[in-house]
């Protein structure tokens, strides 16, 4: 229970921290991407403040061994490049570019009742839901080899 409070908690910050750094509003993240014309680099500050604040904070943190509402660390240990990891980048970026949201900052903004806010949350749930179900669908096409029986014999 103390997780999920520190998870809610969490979010909330975040959540806030998007919209006081401006976040939340499309416009900022096309700006970043207008290099050409009227170029705001709001998207630049954040994400440099954050690289900065985790990798100062990450010094004190991790040689404490453990997190205060979880066991360990959940630290990703796969540095390779590949395929799958390539076209999930290319998705978030295209979806990025074309909404002008990533996940946080669409959730953060959903308060704000905009159509276009609630249709990308609703395109991101349904893109989480189709991926889900996507190995399913994986296996039924390749057609799943059949359980295997043991005979009482051995």
């Amino acid at each position: 229970m103390k997780s999920l409070i520190a998870a809610l908690l969490s979010g909330i910050l975040f959540g806030v921290g998007l919209s006081v750094g401006g976040m939340t509003e499309a416009s900022r993240i096309v700006g970043v991407m207008d290099v050409a014309g009227t170029w705001d680099p709001t998207l630049v500050i954040v994400l440099l403040a954050a690289v900065v604040t985790c990798y100062v904070l990450n010094r004190f943190i991790i040689p404490r061994g453990a997190p205060l509402f979880a066991p360990n660390f959940e630290i990703p240990t796969r540095r390779d490049i590949n395929p799958r990891l390539i076209t999930g980048a290319g998705m978030f970026g295209v979806g990025w570019a074309l909404s002008g949201y990533c996940p946080g900052p669409a959730v953060a903004s959903l308060p704000s009742g905009q159509v276009q806010t609630i249709v990308v949350v609703l395109a991101m749930a349904a893109g989480m839901m189709l991926y889900d179900f996507a190995p399913i669908v994986r296996l039924r096409l390749r057609g799943a080899p059949e359980k295997a029986t043991v005979s009482p014999d051995g």
